[in-house]
C-alpha cells in the first residue's frame, strides 16, 4: 500500500473515532491536564492525525500560533456552565476537543 493510501486510511480511522460528547463527561481528562483544545480554524481530524503521526514540526507550529493548547480553566468552566457539547477524539495520552459550532440555516 502506498504511503498516501495508508495516510488516507489512517485519517478515515481517526474520523470514525471522533464524536460529539458532553464536556462534563471529559472532566477527568481536563483535571489531569490531558484535554487539548483545537481551534475552530483547524480540522480536528487533521490535528489528531498529525499528532498520531508524531509530526513535531506541524504540531509545534500549531502550538506557537495558538491553534492548539491546553484547555484553560476559564474555557472549561464556560463549557461546564453552558452544559456544552464538544467534538472529541482520543490521541493517547490526550483528548483533543473542539467547540461545537451551532450553525443555523439561513
Amino acid at each position: 500500500m502506498s504511503t498516501s493510501k495508508l495516510q488516507e486510511v489512517l485519517r478515515a480511522k481517526v474520523n470514525l473515532e471522533t464524536s460529539r460528547i458532553a464536556w462534563k463527561e471529559l472532566q477527568r481528562f481536563f483535571a489531569s491536564g490531558a484535554a487539548i483544545q483545537v481551534s475552530a480554524n483547524l480540522d480536528l481530524v487533521e490535528v489528531a492525525f498529525q499528532i498520531s503521526e508524531d509530526n513535531k514540526k506541524q504540531v509545534s507550529q500549531w502550538l506557537s500560533e495558538g491553534g492548539i493548547n491546553a484547555v484553560t480553566d476559564t474555557q472549561a468552566l464556560a463549557w461546564y456552565e453552558a452544559d456544552a457539547d464538544v467534538w472529541a477524539v482520543v490521541v493517547s495520552p490526550y483528548v483533543l476537543v473542539q467547540e461545537v459550532k451551532n450553525v443555523l440555516p439561513g
